[in-house]
């Protein structure tokens, strides 16, 4: 048991560094789709990004960074076109 919890501190201290990260880049992400968005981006760009703004926030406030980052590159992808 003693090996199984210095296993699990183990991997949550491999892991903060990395959810740190993912976090702020989530942060980021979603204020370049808002900027994005304040550009005025074209007419088929538009509705993708207000849907990546909405999952990305979503995402964020459930704490689920990794989902978070999945639709900031959605977003990246419908300014690409």
């Amino acid at each position: 048991m003693r090996s199984l919890r210095h296993g699990l501190a183990v991997l949550a201290l491999i892991t903060a560094p990395a959810l740190a990260d993912d976090k702020a880049e989530c942060s980021e992400g979603i204020a370049m789709i808002e900027a994005a968005l304040a550009a005025s981006p074209s007419e088929a760009a538009r509705p993708k990004l207000a849907t990546a703004l909405r999952v990305a926030k979503r995402e964020r406030d459930e704490g689920e960074f990794d989902e978070c980052l999945d639709a900031v590159g959605d977003a990246k992808r419908a300014l690409a076109r």
